[in-house]
């Protein structure tokens, strides 16, 4: 299906950006303004992301990942790749990308490849 007017970016931000729920606030914004993609936490301490969506709303989230973010943060800087026209839409939502870095519990490592029948 042909999306019309659908942009797309990617994105760095740079400064206080991790264990500030920043992830959080900026799935929400993208929710709100109807955005697509996703944002995760880099090993670089920075939170990275792509974008796609209409300009208008694209320029909104520009702005807002420069210069708010979530309350707790300390935005130093954003960087963004060139803005490109998409023939449709790559995602079917805006989501939170699992962070590499984060340990998780060891019943989600261990059980994630199996899977489980509890018939009997």
């Amino acid at each position: 299906m042909a999306a019309q007017g659908v942009h797309s970016c990617e994105f760095e931000v740079f400064g206080r950006v991790h264990g500030v729920n920043f992830r959080r606030h900026t799935l929400r914004k993208a929710k709100i303004l109807g955005l697509r993609g996703w944002c995760m936490n880099s090993g670089r301490g920075t939170v990275k992301g792509y974008i796609e969506g209409r300009p208008a709303e694209m320029d909104v989230m520009k702005e807002w990942l420069r210069t708010t973010g979530s309350p707790l943060s300390s935005i130093e800087k954003v960087e963004f790749s060139s803005q490109r026209e998409r023939d449709r839409y790559g995602y079917a939502n805006f989501h939170i990308k699992p962070d590499p870095h984060e340990r998780r519990p060891v019943y989600e490592r261990l059980g994630s490849s199996s899977s489980h029948n509890d018939s009997h």
